[in-house]
């Protein structure tokens, strides 16, 4: 999942530069509330909540405004009630995709981000269509450059990881079930190993290899549904070769 991985370390990147848009705040903020609505308050006992408030803190989000979000979900302050959906659907090159959206108007999102995902070459699908190759597990990336493959493997698999790869040529890829997320994640931090990144996401069972023309317009498409306002996740089960993926990101630069 090459593409996947170096797609990540990208979007890394980006995202001091996302952040002065104020834009990841909006999102984080509709996160924890949703999160806790479903989980409680308690990130003790609330893991995709203790997610979601690590993300706020690397976000650098000011704890007023992650403790006022979080009792909007609880129901101690009255807000928006958002709404989880996720659309299914195809992008460039046979790519299977899901949009994970927070959204208080279901409608207005739906014909926004088909309206999206029509205008580069993608045609949204039915519910359950693609969802069946996705599976949501924790997903860490750590640069080769930081530790030895065997220390990295060890340290992983005991604090609870699921599996471990290396098919890339600059990150180790680590796996987890949802709740082990910030386990492994904590472990690898108390031995002073660097993470270049580490989310919820979803893992495809399968890939699909795509040209260097699908994939110019693949990635576009996901910049773009990223971009919306109620947009919170876009996943997909492309794989993009190396060398392609390298001009993609030197590109971006």
């Amino acid at each position: 999942m090459s593409g996947h991985s170096k797609w990540a370390g990208i979007k890394h990147k980006k995202a001091a530069l996302d952040a002065k848009k104020g834009q990841v705040y909006t999102k984080i903020i509709k996160e924890l509330t949703v999160a806790a609505r479903e989980g409680g308050g308690n990130p003790e006992t609330n893991f995709k909540l203790r997610a979601v408030m690590v993300k706020a803190k690397e976000a650098n989000m000011p704890n007023d405004n992650v403790k006022m979000a979080i009792k909007r979900g609880t129901g101690e302050l009255p807000g928006i009630t958002y709404e989880n959906v996720m659309y299914e659907g195809y992008g460039p090159g046979g790519v299977a995709m899901m949009v994970e959206a927070l959204t208080d108007n279901k409608n207005r999102t739906t014909a926004e981000v088909r309206n999206i995902m029509s205008k580069k070459n993608a045609n949204m699908a039915g519910a359950g269509s693609v969802s069946w190759m996705f599976a949501k597990k924790g997903y860490i990336l750590v640069e080769k450059s930081q530790v030895k493959e065997d220390e990295l493997m060890n340290v992983a698999l005991e604090a609870g990881a699921e599996d471990f790869k290396t098919e890339d040529d600059t990150n180790y890829e680590i796996t987890t079930a949802q709740q082990d997320l910030e386990n492994v994640k904590q472990a690898l931090q108390n031995k002073n190993i660097k993470i270049q990144s580490a989310d919820l996401t979803m893992i495809p069972s399968s890939t699909v290899k795509v040209n260097e023309s699908d994939a110019k317009q693949l990635l576009s498409l996901i910049e773009s549904l990223e971009e919306h306002d109620d947009v919170q996740n876009v996943y997909a089960n492309f794989d993009i070769p190396d060398e392609i993926m390298s001009k993609i990101a030197e590109s971006e630069e």
